[in-house]
């Protein structure tokens, strides 16, 4: 069996481009609703809308690749980087090191990749790791890069990169393509194949000894920011997280051949279902503003408090609705003082519940 780089083909990947073209059409129409809707909030829900969608791909990134990142540390760098919040409250290296690259993502997007760029990412992704050999640089060792499963006596390997040897000549070349096709025009319907080819063919190089899945996913994001031509707001790992085991099994079904259209369409649709995800942030957003400006003056100091922190959650709120335990929790008061509240915010019109007695569970109105 052939990897696909050891085709004599390689690195030219085919696809029907026609099959793809209707998910190129759908991305550039979403593209100019989401940066319409973007453009009309203040600037500050701006800088909570990009905390909350860059420190989601910060999380889930690296969740796709089995580390679990607290949720509160990633913000706090970011929100500090963007000026929300100030102090210096010691973040864990693994949280600081991946919101810095997000950022970096971010805030460089246009910049033309170099084997520089890319060192300084995995510099970023390795702070505080003591594990590896080369940080900052493409891997050396004289082992096969394999990708492994199952048990050490009896492994299954799912796929071998090129030889380390040969990895900075790989990397030239994929460099001098990614910085060709990513000035590409969004109206030349190309943008989402240059970005699931960037993705593919760099973890197929896979170049670091660690990290290559994440760098990979934000070249990708990185492709489509310099195409359109601002930074696109997305998190394709919140996607790619809620079903990891069929990306996987997508990467694997082409590591070996170099026709990729089925792999194109799976990426274009994670693309797309991350662009309506953004826009339903910016929904939220907008509604959580109307929200809190409609009942900011008529809460006392605790429930200012609970509403903050049932915003804080997002999309998708409080697992199951607030409780009164939650309340609690978050507001250290007695259950008859709770009460009160809750049936103050209810008469108010600023919640809704459902369930009975210990089933309880509270929602904001109109944020869903």
């Amino acid at each position: 069996m052939k990897w696909n780089w050891q085709h004599k083909d390689w690195p030219i990947f085919k696809y029907n481009e026609e099959i793809l073209r209707e998910y190129e059409i759908d991305f550039l129409k979403g593209t100019s609703v989401v940066f319409g809707a973007f453009q009309h909030i203040a600037e500050n829900d701006k800088k909570n809308i990009l905390v909350e969608i860059i420190s989601e791909e910060a999380l889930k990134t690296s969740e796709i690749e089995g580390e679990i990142l607290d949720r509160g540390s990633v913000q706090s760098s970011i929100k500090r980087k963007f000026g929300l919040i100030t102090g210096n409250n010691k973040i864990p290296q693994s949280e600081k090191g991946i919101s810095e690259m997000m950022i970096n993502l971010y805030e460089t997007y246009n910049e033309k990749l170099s084997y520089n760029y890319l060192f300084n990412w995995h510099k970023k992704l390795a702070l505080g790791r003591k594990d590896l050999n080369n940080i900052g640089l493409y891997r050396s060792h004289f082992d096969p890069m394999q990708v492994v499963s199952g048990p050490i006596h009896k492994p299954k390997v799912h796929y071998e990169a090129p030889p380390s040897v040969t990895v900075k000549g790989e990397m030239k070349n994929f460099i001098n393509w990614f910085n060709l096709v990513s000035i590409e025009q969004p109206g030349n319907l190309r943008t989402l194949i240059n970005a699931g080819i960037a993705h593919l063919y760099f973890v197929s190089i896979h170049p670091f000894e660690d990290g290559n899945g994440r760098i990979g996913r934000s070249l990708a994001e990185k492709m489509v920011s310099k195409i359109v031509g601002y930074p696109v707001l997305l998190s394709i790992s919140n996607v790619i997280q809620k079903n990891k085991k069929r990306y996987y099994e997508i990467l694997e079904r082409h590591n070996t051949e170099l026709e990729i259209t089925q792999y194109l369409k799976y990426f274009a649709e994670v693309v797309l279902s991350a662009q309506e995800h953004t826009q339903k942030i910016i929904e939220f957003t907008i509604k959580k503003t109307k929200i809190y400006d409609k009942f900011k003056d008529r809460l006392n100091p605790r429930q200012h408090k609970v509403l903050k922190r049932m915003f804080q959650e997002g999309l998708e709120g409080f697992n199951g609705g607030l409780s009164a335990q939650n309340y609690i929790s978050i507001t250290k008061i007695s259950r008859a003082t709770v009460t009160r509240d809750l049936q103050e915010m209810l008469d108010l019109g600023l919640l809704y519940k459902t369930g009975e007695l210990k089933h309880t569970r509270y929602f904001i109105e109109g944020l869903n």
